[in-house]
C-alpha cells in the first residue's frame, strides 16, 4: 500500500521561515530511517503559498487564484510518499516524526495520513 503523509502549514511555513538546524538534522535523520527501511518513495518540502496559484474550474471557464491562500490550516507545506504493508504501520511511522512544541515553539504541526488509489481500488465492487 502506498500513503501519502501531508504536512500542514503553519504560520512560519507560510511567511518562507527556513527550519531551524534543529530540526533539518532531526528530519534527516528521520528520513534517513525511512529510506533505510525500504518505505520512503519521495519527500519534500514545498514553497509557501505566496509563491503559488490554484486553478478554478467551472464548466469550460478556467480562473487562476494566485497566492498567498488565507487558511494556514488548509495549506500543504510538504509530503512523503510511502509505501508500506498496513495503515497501522503508516501510523506508527507519522507518530515518529520529529515534529514537537521544542521545534515549533507556540505551534501545532499537524500530518494527515491518506491511502494512495492503486489500480485495483477503481475496480467495480461485487455488490453492484
Amino acid at each position: 500500500m502506498r500513503f501519502m503523509i501531508i504536512v500542514k502549514a503553519t504560520r512560519d511555513s507560510e511567511a518562507g521561515v527556513m527550519p531551524s538546524e534543529q530540526l533539518l538534522a532531526e528530519m534527516g535523520r528521520y528520513n534517513e530511517q525511512l529510506v533505510q527501511a525500504g518505505v520512503m518513495q519521495a519527500g519534500e518540502g514545498l514553497h509557501p503559498s505566496s509563491k503559488g496559484a490554484r486553478v478554478r474550474f467551472s464548466g469550460k471557464d478556467r480562473k487562476v487564484i494566485d497566492g498567498p491562500f488565507a487558511e494556514t490550516k488548509e495549506l500543504v507545506a510538504g509530503f512523503w510518499l510511502w509505501r508500506l504493508d498496513s495503515w497501522e504501520e503508516a501510523l506508527e511511522w507519522a507518530k515518529r516524526i520529529p515534529f514537537g512544541t521544542e521545534v515549533h515553539p507556540g505551534q501545532e504541526v499537524e500530518v494527515e495520513l491518506r491511502r494512495i488509489m492503486e489500480p485495483g481500488d477503481l475496480a467495480p465492487s461485487e455488490d453492484a
